[in-house]
């Protein structure tokens, strides 16, 4: 197992500096393309989230723009933020922190590009849209067959891989909280948690939607407020810790492991697995929404980066660095966990067993539509899907009792793969996304709440779902 662990380790070390790079740049160059569309529009998120959502073709009233905000959330939401900060942390330095900040905000570009493409590619479901990259990949390039090996990846990614680790953190945080380790009590957890997932999966999209939407922000919220709790409580060592932070991140100093290229490295890692920017997973969601002009999914999805970065990622880290806990003994949601504990007592580790419980359970249930979404692309077969509802049970029972190492590497190893697919796919798609972008604030500025049809740009192929005039038609901007 150890060697099996070194050789994944050593792959991902190697191969992960090429996704990385392109993400970056990619980030980088959208971000100027959209002249910082991420930081300039920020309001414009705000007031799209909340509107209702359109009546659909068959008469059915769709997902609004916050349903999907909160499926993508409860995909974004969960270890990532807790685990995944702290084993970043561990491995790379405080100043890994710094990194996943800058990643958030320019992978808030690239998230607006592929959640634009997500919604304009879209097409009709039984109950909702359905979207993501296999479909903007065949319909918007014409390319099949990596479609098909996107599709692949994401299925195993999401549905095999990452809901391991949700369920990894899962037992994880419940057996530290207990005290109780044995393979037995974590199998017990194991069957637990894959039994609640059933009763979930087997009622489709919307009972997701209405799960997500009441527990991710309830949650969310709450960890967020406890977090400015421990930063109230500690506001002198507030400064010290911000500094911390930059001078790791530049490797002015060791701590930890905590060089450059390891702060670099793991930081954008773990935030890459937080905030999903770029991977190619937030677009399956995008596309269930019901809105009147795609640019408006882009924009909420780049809210989503910044909702799950730049606030529940940061909490994390806060708790951890004003605790000041050691590195080396603990990793995971346990170091969290331990941090939360020197502030508020031993009732903090229960508290927040209860929090990664939630957070990593609608991650569970966010992973599994974009599973979902992309075997449908391969196949409606009822026998395919039924199989894949039992392997996702089977991993959320699996994953409790595997090792933390190995199940976080598998998940580095398959999320690569999927980032380095996505973003060559939406580069040359891209002219089409600002095109959309500038279509959408020329309306805002007449005034008019922004709507679109595929004839005001003709030369478009593979556009099903925006061929008509909306139901809704415009109306002065609120």
């Amino acid at each position: 197992m150890e060697r099996t662990i070194d050789v994944i380790t050593t792959v991902n070390e190697w191969y992960w500096y090429l996704p990385l790079t392109i993400l970056v740049l990619s980030g980088i160059v959208y971000t100027i393309w959209s002249k910082g569309a991420q930081i300039r529009l920020f309001g414009e998120m705000v007031r799209v989230i909340k509107e209702p959502s359109l009546v659909m073709e068959n008469g059915r009233k769709g997902l609004s723009s916050f349903q999907a905000f909160t499926i993508s959330a409860a995909a974004r939401v969960g270890t990532g933020n807790v685990a995944g900060v702290a084993i970043a942390i561990t491995l790379g330095g405080p100043g890994a922190v710094f990194w996943m900040w800058m990643l958030a905000l320019i992978g808030a570009a690239t998230s607006f590009v592929e959640s634009t493409l997500g919604q304009l590619y879209k097409f009709k479901d039984r109950d909702s849209y359905r979207g993501g990259p296999a479909y903007y990949i065949s319909r918007g390039l014409g390319k099949r067959w990596p479609a098909v090996l996107f599709a692949v990846v994401t299925i195993i990614t999401y549905g095999l891989v990452f809901n391991t680790v949700q369920a990894n953190t899962i037992a994880d945080s419940i057996s530290n909280s207990v005290g109780n380790t044995e393979p037995l009590f974590l199998a017990g957890i194991g069957v637990a948690v894959a039994a609640l997932l059933a009763l979930v999966i087997f009622g489709g999209v919307r009972r997701i939607a209405h799960v997500t939407q009441v527990l991710v922000p309830v949650l969310a919220l709450s960890y967020v407020g406890l977090g400015l709790v421990v930063v109230a409580l500690n506001i002198p060592e507030v400064p010290g810790m911000v500094w911390l932070i930059i001078e790791n991140a530049f490797g002015f100093r060791e701590v930890v492991a905590g060089g450059l290229g390891a702060a670099l490295l793991h930081g954008m890692q773990r935030g890459l697995y937080s905030n999903e920017a770029g991977m190619g997973s937030i677009p399956n969601v995008s596309a269930t929404a019901a809105v009147s002009h795609p640019a408006k999914q882009g924009l909420v999805q780049s809210l989503g980066v910044y909702f799950d970065t730049m606030l529940i990622c940061s909490m994390t880290a806060f708790i951890i660095l004003l605790a000041e806990p050691d590195f080396g003994e603990r990793e995971g949601a346990t170091l969290t966990q331990h941090a939360l504990s020197v502030q508020f007592g031993d009732w903090a580790i229960h508290f927040l067993t209860v929090v990664i419980f939630i957070l990593a359970f609608s991650s569970l249930l966010g992973n599994y539509y974009i599973g979902y979404a992309n075997l449908e692309f391969l196949t409606r077969s009822p026998r395919a899907l039924m199989w894949f509802r039992l392997a996702i049970i089977g991993c959320a029972f699996l994953g409790s009792i595997a090792a933390l190492d190995l199940v976080w590497e598998m998940a580095n190893l398959t999320m690569g793969v999927m980032v380095l697919i996505n973003l060559l796919a939406i580069a040359p798609l891209a002219v089409i996304t600002f095109r959309l972008l500038d279509h959408y604030v020329a309306q805002r500025k007449q005034g008019i709440n922004p709507t679109f049809t595929v004839s005001e740009m003709p030369e478009l192929k593979g556009v099903e779902c925006w061929g008509h005039e909306n139901e809704s038609e415009p109306t002065r901007a609120q």
